[in-house]
């Protein structure tokens, strides 16, 4: 039984150092098997978007810890066709998933707009509770400066 388990994670953690989206990898150690994986995710919609997520991995492990960190930012274009294509529920859209365990735990990455502030908010979190809480981080990007930006008051200043 040992053995087995043993060759399913050589298994699972020679599939996960494949990942394309992988673009870098920090030991944390001799004495440890996890590491910081970090994952580019370029936004299949708002393609001028582009995030970076921080996880922890552990190659013996079945379940990789909840944590994870998001940073995203305006690489390139941002269009208003690109914003009439997304979801605007307040509940957004998933635009990222990864299995962190065999168990059914899946770390996802969620867009939500903002229209009120014109501001693409990027959730990265875990779908399992871990130690009384769910995981999450949160980044931004505003439409501030894109062609996506509507100026609110310049129709009303017209009027006048």
């Amino acid at each position: 039984m040992l053995k087995k388990l043993a060759f399913i994670a050589l298994i699972a953690s020679s599939l996960t150092a494949c990942d394309k989206n992988e673009v870098g990898d920090v030991s944390l150690g001799v004495f440890t098997t996890q590491d910081i994986k970090i994952d580019l995710l370029k936004d299949p919609v708002v393609t001028g978007v582009t995030c970076h997520i921080a996880s922890i991995e552990d190659n013996l492990s079945l379940a990789d810890p909840s944590d994870s960190s998001i940073a995203c930012r305006q690489t390139g274009e941002i269009t208003p066709e690109m914003i009439k294509n997304i979801d605007k529920s307040s509940s957004g859209e998933v635009v990222f998933k990864k299995s962190k365990s065999v168990f059914f735990k899946t770390m996802k990455i969620r867009r939500i707009y903002d229209e009120k502030t014109q501001t693409l908010m990027y959730i990265a979190y875990s779908t399992k509770e871990t130690s009384g809480s769910f995981k999450h981080s949160l980044s931004t990007v505003p439409l501030w400066g894109t062609k996506a930006y509507k100026e609110l008051s310049s129709a009303s200043d017209t009027n006048q």
